[in-house]
């Protein structure tokens, strides 16, 4: 029987993911869950997270993705060498990356204007 899985990790992956490293990572993780999905950070770091995962190599039938994607993180979370720093650098790379992306191809997240008031 198959774990769910998307075999990219997902935003929602993330938040299970906040104890797994020291408080650095935890603020990180923290703050970004906070924000929109498509948010540059969010996006960044989940980005970020498939780059040292390797996700892009996962195949349905691997015994990483019958075990699920945050299983899978959570691993390599702990098998990271680095310190949590290390991490955050990458992550802050990868976030310019992001941003550049969506500069350069004029994508903005949406931004959801309320409803006009009803008159009574």
């Amino acid at each position: 029987m198959y774990a769910q899985n998307a075999l990219l990790i997902s935003p929602a992956v993330i938040s299970r993911l906040r104890n797994e490293r020291g408080p650095l990572w935890r603020e990180l993780v923290e703050r970004v869950i906070s924000l929109p999905q498509d948010d540059p950070e969010s996006l960044a770091l989940t980005l970020t997270l498939i780059r040292v995962n390797g996700c892009l190599n996962c195949e349905t039938d691997s015994y990483r993705a019958m075990r699920g994607c945050t299983a899978c993180a959570r691993q390599m979370l702990h098998r990271f060498k680095g310190p949590d720093e290390q991490l955050l650098d990458r992550y802050q790379e990868t976030l310019v990356e992001v941003r550049a992306y969506l500069e350069t191809h004029q994508i903005r997240p949406e931004v959801k204007e309320a409803a006009p008031a009803r008159a009574a």
